[in-house]
């Protein structure tokens, strides 16, 4: 395909042409593309360049997801290994027909992974499947790409989990692993060129060590933030506690909107301190683990997890204890009041086991244009859950929660690659219950501080207009001044009938079709389960029938959307 300057060369060129020279130029362009000379030496140097012959056969490339990365990568993936000339077939692994996999030739997947090295909810009957049945799959070749955060003590498990029981079937590794973090769009494309190189070479493995290395973004940049204020912005009479915090900086933090804040929690004191009067343990004792070397007060307080211990920890305790300890999860604290250990020395064991304490993330929602790159804003749910009849607070939003002004919390900046405003220019739908809104404030106050021309229209929800209506007066502001074109609000509680923002959605799908079909981007922030998912199907359906489209096609739609980056979500 001609550049669009060369086009209208040609086109200036040939529109003079008689018949006669028209014939004459298309013949000769065709022998010019028969020789082997038209080809420069850069060209002949770049077999991934250029169309793959027929005889390549068929790739299968699938992907496990949870917050949509995996599923944007394969699909970007496709669309390139489609005009290479390869013939690729595209599979969510929660549609995948695992008896598909006996008739498989080349089976690449990218996974992403979740909680304490979980398969994400689409891939769990796939990894069920291969793990739970003995089969022959040794016409099979395979290369497997996993993304993760090397924050989190198990970086990319569910990648090395597939990697290693399809090898342990008989399946060849024409790939190594690849393990990418965060910036995994930086070094996911080579594992691309990989793909294309095994295939193109009929199965030959690649051993680089490019592909094989985990990819580890190293330190990130560490802030330490004097609470400046904290309100809780949920009226008394509410049965919830969501919390506004500022945090001032002494030094420019450097994000934008759309990013996240992370913070590492400590475990309460009291807690600590009613474990360590438990064991017998020394606070002071120094003790070495495999990331950490501390005393047992500051590991305990600061370093480890002891809130909800994993399956694989717990296992760990029944081994060096001795007990038979059934497949839960408790605290810490619990497991030792249950299955007390027999002396000191084995709970300096215990405590070399105990995995980090992993990085929670929340959303922005303050603008460094608005509020200046030495302030952030976080909106916080307070999390409360019982067990067994016992209230419990979540480890994060309760330590968050429970900072005064003037107190300190260390953080750092996750950059959300996807999760950006668009051009000033460009319209924006954002759809954004509960402490989904917390980005949202951030994209409106930034559009108002640039002057951004685009429209902005969102949907937010809650339970009671009275007691939660997060950021009232803010969105009441940008409605004022014309920074927000509509604001559409859903209060489920305060309707006999439920009401949620998807049913706003569908309420004015003409006009979000509209939206959609000149250009607007298309934001989603909150709950994964349900609401996440009830929105995409509301979508679906609004782009089907005002699209007048079928079932495929709306997907299809959709997906364009995703891929081109009109339709992004940071759901949790």
């Amino acid at each position: 395909m001609l550049s669009e300057i060369k086009l209208k060369v040609l086109e200036e060129i040939s529109n003079s042409f008689s018949r006669d020279e028209v014939i004459w130029a298309s013949g000769y362009l065709a022998g010019r593309a028969a020789s082997s000379a038209f080809l420069t030496e850069k060209e002949s140097q770049q077999p991934n360049d250029v169309l793959i012959s027929e005889s390549v056969q068929k790739i299968t490339l699938a992907y496990g997801t949870e917050t949509g990365n995996a599923k944007k990568l394969a699909m970007g993936f496709s669309a390139i290994a489609k005009k290479k000339g390869f013939k690729i077939k595209l599979e969510d692994l929660a549609q995948y027909k695992t008896k598909d996999l006996s008739q498989e030739a080349y089976f690449f997947i990218i996974t992403s992974t979740q909680g304490d090295g979980e398969p994400p909810f689409s891939a769990k009957k796939f990894y069920d499947y291969i793990h739970e049945n003995e089969l022959d799959l040794s016409h099979l070749k395979f290369g497997i790409l996993g993304l993760g955060d090397s924050s989190y003590p198990q970086f990319c498990k569910t990648a090395e989990d597939i990697d290693t029981r399809l090898e342990s079937l008989g399946a060849q590794r024409v790939i190594p692993l690849k393990k990418c973090d965060v910036d995994y769009e930086e070094e996911a494309p080579q594992w691309l060129e990989d793909v294309f190189s095994v295939t193109h070479n009929k199965g030959k493995s690649i051993t680089h060590s490019s592909s094989s290395a985990s990819s580890v973004s190293g330190i990130r940049k560490k802030y330490k933030g004097k609470v400046s204020t904290t309100i809780n912005l949920n009226d008394i009479t509410s049965d919830k506690e969501t919390y506004h915090i500022e945090l001032d900086t002494e030094e420019p933090v450097v994000y934008k909107p759309g990013d996240a804040l992370g913070v590492v929690p400590f475990n309460s004191r009291i807690v600590v301190e009613e474990i360590i009067n438990l064991t017998e343990i020394n606070p002071r004792m120094q003790i070495e683990t495999p990331r950490f070397t501390a005393s047992v007060f500051d590991l305990l307080h600061e370093h480890l997890n002891i809130s909800y211990l994993q399956q694989a920890t717990v296992s760990e305790y029944a081994r060096i204890t001795g007990q038979d300890i059934p497949e839960i999860r408790l605290s810490l604290l619990d497991l030792l009041r249950i299955y007390p250990v027999k002396n000191v020395s084995e709970f300096e064991e215990i405590i070399k086991i105990l995995s980090p304490q992993i990085p929670r993330l929340y959303s922005i929602s303050s603008s460094p244009e608005a509020h200046g790159n030495q302030q952030v804003h976080i909106t916080v749910a307070k999390s409360e859950f019982f067990i067994n009849d016992k209230k419990y607070t979540g480890l994060c939003s309760g330590f968050l929660s429970g900072f005064k002004e003037g107190e300190c919390v260390g953080f750092y900046i996750q950059e959300a690659k996807h999760f950006k405003l668009p051009d000033t220019q460009k319209d924006i739908i954002m759809i954004g219950p509960g402490t989904g809104v917390a980005p949202f404030r951030s994209f409106l106050w930034e559009r108002d501080a640039l002057g951004a021309e685009g429209r902005n229209w969102l949907f937010f929800g809650d339970r009671h207009f009275l007691s939660d209506f997060l950021y009232q007066s803010d969105f009441q502001y940008f409605l004022k001044t014309g920074v927000l074109t509509h604001l559409d609000l859903a209060f489920s509680r305060d309707t006999a009938e439920k009401i949620y923002v998807q049913h706003r959605l569908q309420q004015k799908a003409n006009q979000v079709f509209q939206w959609l079909q000149a250009g607007a981007y298309l934001y989603v922030c909150g709950a994964r389960n349900p609401m996440s998912k009830e929105v995409e199907e509301t979508l679906l359906d609004i782009i089907q029938h005002q699209g007048k489209l079928s079932k495929k096609e709306a997907l299809k739609y959709l997906e364009e959307l995703e891929v081109s980056g009109r339709y992004t979500k940071d759901v949790y």
